[in-house]
């Protein structure tokens, strides 16, 4: 049998070749969306189906809507495309025990080729900004937050060295998800010295150019911290 054919909504329609011309270019030469009334003329619905696939167009961040002026269409970067998984992701990470495992094996995966590719292309200069990342660390001992915001700026300094935006903006949000699963573990009981050594194994492995050892001593870095993200349905 064949598959019933689905009646769908006039605003789903609209919203669907709305798409494609943004998609291929058609749509505006000047970055401006035709006016509701001339789309209700073009396609010959009404304004509530107009209205409707406009704002899903600015949901999926495809236009920006501001009230009393014509549409423009958007131009998205990586920091607005992972502006728009945000909130979900961290409304996923919070009911979920297994969803924060999961981030924790990606960033796994995921920071290993990232110290790889820094490894290649890191610069003196770099290499002298890690250094000074560390050193701001070793600072901050007795301020535990003030030190895990150190840690971080650490490792998405390394995802800056890529000279690679999407990398870059993959790196700061997951490790922004990550911050908020951070325990802050009983003045560490002696952890905080042990990050700054790793931090340091890291940088020499960069120094040297060699993404061999430089991902080895991430991987130990990475194994060792794990258990300091722990979900609150487990506290």
């Amino acid at each position: 049998m064949e598959k019933p054919i689905e009646r769908r909504k006039l605003s789903d329609e609209i919203f669907d070749r709305l798409k494609t011309k943004i998609f291929d270019g058609t749509l505006s030469n000047d970055g401006l969306v035709p006016s509701e009334r001339e789309l209700m003329a073009v396609f010959g619905v009404g304004r509530p189906a107009i209205r409707e696939a406009l704002q899903r167009l600015e949901h999926h961040g495809l236009i920006t809507i501001v009230h009393g002026e014509r549409a423009r269409i958007a131009h998205p970067d990586e920091t607005s495309i992972f502006r728009q998984i945000d909130l979900p992701t961290r409304i996923l990470l919070a009911s979920s025990e297994t969803s924060l495992q999961h981030l924790i094996e990606a960033r796994k995966l995921f920071e290993r080729g990232l110290i790889r590719v820094a490894a290649e292309r890191a610069t003196k200069s770099d290499i002298d900004s890690l250094a000074a990342k560390i050193a701001d660390q070793r600072a901050t001992l007795s301020d535990i937050p003030q030190f895990i915001q150190c840690d971080m700026s650490f490792h998405i300094e390394i995802a800056r060295i890529t000279g690679n935006p999407l990398l870059y903006s993959v790196a700061k949000n997951m490790l922004g998800w990550l911050e908020t699963f951070h325990v802050e573990m009983l003045h560490w009981s002696g952890k905080e010295n042990v990050t700054i050594v790793e931090h340091e194994d890291i940088l020499e492995a960069l120094a040297q150019r060699d993404p061999d050892a430089a991902e080895q001593a991430m991987v130990r870095h990475l194994d060792r911290s794990a258990d300091l993200f722990v979900h609150p349905h487990r506290l």
